[in-house]
């Protein structure tokens, strides 16, 4: 079956909270620490996703082959895009899906007359920093710690136009 970018639905809950879990207990462990990537229960992603995919002011695109391989969420605040997160299954990395999912967002943020686009990612998370600044993103010296994680986050940015 070839693979498939569109955007998810309410159906696509439960292929878009594996991939997300995979990602947070695969990706995340040793980036982070064990008690956050820990506290991250089937539960907590279920609600946090249930509630993404009916955000009427989001939008989330996902890669599909059989099942679901990635996801991404973003949504426009004037001109600038925010993506909110970005995630593909640790078995299908290196299938160039995080570029198409990321290229789709900035896309449709262009589209809707976004100049630029951030994302926020973990400090510490090295390979994600490497694969952001490979497609494009760079730190903007804008940092943060949200309560509900508290790890340092940096954020980067990207010119849409």
């Amino acid at each position: 079956m070839s693979l498939e970018i569109r955007e998810a639905g309410p159906d696509d809950l439960d292929g878009v909270v594996a991939v997300f879990l995979d990602c947070w207990r695969q990706s995340y462990r040793g980036v982070l620490p064990d008690r956050l990537v820990d506290s991250m229960t089937d539960e907590a992603a279920n609600d946090l996703w249930g509630r993404a995919l009916s955000d009427k002011d989001a939008t989330v695109v996902i890669a599909v082959r059989d099942v679901v391989l990635g996801v991404t969420r973003y949504a426009q605040a004037g001109s600038t895009g925010l993506v909110h997160s970005l995630y593909v299954s640790p078995d299908a990395r290196g299938l160039g899906l995080g570029r198409r999912l990321l290229d789709r967002a900035a896309a449709d943020l262009a589209a809707a007359h976004a100049t630029s686009a951030s994302l926020w990612v973990f400090a510490d998370n090295a390979p994600s920093i490497g694969f952001y600044a490979a497609c494009g993103w760079l730190p903007d010296g804008v940092t943060r710690i949200q309560d509900e994680f508290g790890e340092p986050e940096i954020q980067l940015r990207k010119a849409l136009v």
